[in-house]
């Protein structure tokens, strides 16, 4: 997983211009946040920085649905910290049926350098299901209008949704991947506390997308996008007060989700690597140090589930002189 370096200032405006109510959605649990962001927080949270070459993000909302006065007041209060240096860019995240040429003229002009865009899928009927309110044609014309207005392109979607399957998620993974954006977010489905999704699922009209679930799909998700050269820059829900006491009824939420996933693509890798090892052999798998306990998984489960499944005696890692996601069997001393 692709971890950019860039230092970015989130800022939260809390399901602000969304005209649709998704099924799954609590932007208020899901940011830690409840009041609206002014450009009085703008100004504050800028003013307080640091060093220069920060980029300022609006998250959480839908940046372009606001009203015009709206955006162009938080736009506004960026613009003295991009004269000085303060701030490289600004980003913004939105619905893709929000987007059109007059937004993205306004956005360039107010320094916006990157657009998020909230796909969730590619399926019509998981989108109708989960109440977004917009088709994956919306979505495809979006990412257009995005690159072709010369921004930085970022997708995100959800598996596990309702009415989605393994398969349609990897089919979602793989029509994102055809719209060319410079990285992806993928966020499993997670239960919010007195969202409709948990009364589905109290009712049992929903099956609960777990963390095993989800832990499984993204490990073949992730190789995905890795071989089509697109940077997964977030796994899973970063974790907020809200989610962690008492927000999750249900669903793929653990506040270690990436490392979850990683964990298993290394085990799938070293599976592969094995393939053809003989029962009660004894062997050492090296690893660049970085991705020692990765490869070695959580209380070394992954390295009990390699010796079970191949009879093998032992089987240990070391951190070796290797490229950052090679995997090597070495010679046992």
């Amino acid at each position: 997983m692709s971890t950019p370096r860039a230092r970015i200032v989130p800022l939260f405006i809390p399901h602000a211009g969304c005209p649709h109510d998704c099924v799954f959605c609590d932007q208020r649990r899901i940011s830690g946040q409840t009041a609206p962001v002014t450009a009085a927080d703008v100004e504050r949270t800028l003013s307080a920085l640091t060093g220069k070459g920060y980029e300022l993000a609006y998250y959480g909302g839908s940046f372009t649905a606001l009203p015009v006065e709206e955006q162009e007041s938080l736009l506004d209060a960026a613009q003295p910290f991009l004269r000085d240096g303060t701030l490289r860019a600004l980003r913004v995240s939105t619905r893709p049926d929000a987007i059109d040429l007059s937004a993205l003229v306004r956005l360039r002009a107010a320094g916006v350098e990157t657009v998020e865009l909230g796909a969730q899928s590619m399926d019509d009927a998981v989108l109708r299901a989960g109440g977004r309110g917009h088709g994956a044609a919306d979505t495809e014309r979006a990412a257009r209008l995005v690159r072709d207005g010369g921004f930085h392109l970022i997708l995100q979607m959800m598996t596990g949704l309702p009415g989605a399957t393994p398969e349609s998620d990897l089919d979602t993974a793989r029509r994102l991947i055809a719209l060319r954006p410079d990285g992806v977010r993928i966020y499993p489905t997670v239960i919010l506390r007195d969202t409709p999704l948990e009364a589905l699922w109290k009712s049992g009209r929903y099956r609960e997308h777990t963390v095993e679930d989800a832990v499984s799909l993204c490990a073949r998700l992730l190789p995905l996008f890795e071989a089509a050269g697109v940077p997964v820059i977030r796994l899973g829900l970063n974790p907020t007060e809200g989610l962690s006491r008492g927000g999750v009824v249900g669903g793929a939420y653990h506040p270690a989700f990436g490392e979850l996933v990683l964990s298993r693509v290394w085990l799938e890798r070293a599976r592969r690597l094995l393939h053809g090892a003989q029962p009660g052999e004894r062997l050492t798998l090296g690893v660049c140090k970085n991705r020692i306990s990765q490869l070695t998984g959580q209380g070394r489960s992954n390295l009990r589930a390699l010796e079970t499944e191949f009879q093998l005696a032992s089987l240990r890692v070391v951190g070796v002189d290797l490229p950052d996601m090679e995997l090597r069997v070495m010679q046992d001393t």
